[in-house]
């Protein structure tokens, strides 16, 4: 455990100093391509491998949840698996990351091995012949979103600057309704760089073969295994987690393995604050996650005291999809802000021209509303993940899942 303890701080240290020389020497408030970058990946990748080689030499298996069974790793990699691991070219710039065993997979060829899937009815997808699948499809696809993606924010983007929300006279002259709207509409141009950035690593790794993750019920393949995001349920999310779920999806994988589920004390916080740490160190990011923490709870606690009175009719239920649409939209907008503006004294004047109003209706939220124990509130976030595996064949399941479970 000393080990483990030791490999993660020394390889965050040295990603905190990256950091740190970029913002505050280099380039600081310039997005450019730079070598924290692959540092960021590389980082993900070291600490999920020193976990899983943990949780597979060291721990015994009645102690581990499902997914830290199939991501264990039972013998010591050795050198050149280690390298080919952390520095294959198909992620090395941008990534995702990828765990050990899926990439071990891909190289042995293992991972195109019929899955064993389970549709609606029960019974198991193993009608179609599954040969090796071909992500010819799915590469055109992605690389037509990435055009798509690339071409509405290069529109877009000098239209509708965030920073021109928090200008003196736009501020002082626009009724506050339009100034929302224009918040969303400015984050809403902005999201296409990430969505070109990520679809585009996708397709790099499915072009080389890898990110096979099984079969549709119509036999189909799935090339979603290392996907990043998924569009539509970003934009149409209807609640902050299920927003944060779908958005960089690998990272919030990452997070979650090596800090919310082995955290002893309020992982929540601890989680965000890891993410703000590996994001990097202008003051926004740790005002943006700080944010986050207050609009988790207040969400959580609204979820379950509010939510069931509109679960009586389908009626009732879209127009609490609605109204949730809208708030979680405006919240997100809100809460990502300082991550966009980067400065303290810009942020801090964005959130004095919305008068603090979300901090606040989230402080009165978390006091008004009753908060369930902890003990259900993990219930009901293992029933997420299980619908989640279920709705979006989770990126956790195993290539020779049919084979292990034979």
């Amino acid at each position: 455990m000393a080990t483990l303890v030791y490999c993660f701080i020394v390889t965050l240290s040295y990603l905190i100093v990256c950091q740190i020389t970029r913002v505050y020497v280099f380039d600081y408030g310039m997005y450019s391509a730079d070598f924290t970058g692959p540092m960021m990946v590389i980082t993900q990748k070291i600490t999920s491998l020193a976990f899983e080689i943990h949780d597979g030499l060291t721990k015994p298996e009645k102690q581990l949840t499902p997914s830290q069974k199939y991501l264990a790793i039972r013998r010591m990699p050795s050198l050149l698996e280690y390298l080919s691991y952390n520095c294959n070219f198909m992620g090395i710039l941008a990534g995702p990351s990828c765990s050990y065993n899926d990439y071990m997979a891909f190289i042995e060829g293992t991972c195109y091995q019929p899955r064993h899937q389970e549709n609606a009815n029960g019974k198991e997808n193993g009608k179609y012949k599954q040969t090796e699948p071909s992500p010819k499809n799915d590469v055109i696809s992605k690389l037509c979103t990435c055009a798509i993606s690339l071409g509405i924010y290069l529109s877009l983007c000098n239209l509708l600057p965030v920073e021109h929300s928090i200008d003196d006279e736009f501020v002082s002259s626009t009724p506050f309704y339009l100034q929302i709207i224009y918040l969303y509409l400015a984050m809403l141009a902005l999201r296409p760089k990430y969505y070109f950035v990520w679809t585009l690593a996708d397709a790099i790794n499915n072009a080389a073969g890898f990110g096979f993750n099984g079969y549709n019920k119509d036999g189909s393949p799935r090339w979603d295994l290392v996907s990043n995001l998924r569009i539509l349920d970003i934009e149409f999310a209807t609640s902050f987690k299920m927003f944060l779920d779908n958005w960089n999806i690998q990272t919030a994988l990452w997070l979650k393995r090596v800090c919310y589920e082995r955290c002893p004390f309020n992982p929540m916080a601890a989680t965000f604050l890891l993410s703000a740490m590996w994001h990097g160190y202008y003051p926004g990011y740790y005002l943006t996650f700080l944010t986050g923490i207050a609009m988790t709870m207040a969400a959580r606690a609204v979820r379950h005291n509010i939510r069931p009175h509109f679960m009586v009719s389908d009626s009732y239920k879209r127009i609490y999809d609605v109204i949730t649409w809208a708030w979680t939209q405006v919240a997100i907008s809100y809460t990502v802000a300082p991550f966009v503006l980067l400065a303290v004294g810009r942020s801090l004047k964005f959130y004095r021209s919305w008068y603090y109003c979300l901090h606040i209706l989230c402080l009165l939220v978390v006091l008004a509303l009753p908060v369930r124990s902890r003990h259900l509130q993990a219930k009901e976030q293992q029933d997420g993940l299980q619908d989640s595996q279920i709705d979006h064949n989770s990126t956790d399941n195993n290539c020779n899942q049919k084979e292990k479970a034979t």
